[in-house]
C-alpha cells in the first residue's frame, strides 16, 4: 500500500507524488531522446511524451513498495 506524504499537515496522495516523480524523469529521459536525436524515428512526438511518462509511471507504482522504498 502507498502511503500518504504529511507536509505542514497537508496530506498529500502516495500515488501524486509518485506522479510527480514520474513527470520529473521523464522530462529528463525526454531531454536524453532529443539530444540523442531519437525523435526522428517517431512519427507523433506527444504520443511517445505520454507513453514515456505511463511507462515510468507504471514502473514506479510496480517496483517501489516491493524494494520497501514505499511501505
Amino acid at each position: 500500500m502507498i502511503v500518504d506524504l504529511n507536509v505542514g499537515g497537508v496530506l498529500i496522495p502516495g500515488l501524486v507524488v509518485l506522479a510527480f516523480i514520474a513527470l520529473v524523469a521523464t522530462m529528463a529521459t525526454l531531454r536524453l531522446f532529443a539530444a540523442a536525436g531519437l525523435y526522428r524515428l517517431f512519427a507523433y512526438r506527444p504520443l511517445v511524451e505520454l507513453a514515456t511518462f505511463v511507462i515510468i509511471y507504471g514502473l514506479l507504482v510496480q517496483y517501489l513498495p516491493s524494494i520497501g522504498l514505499l511501505p
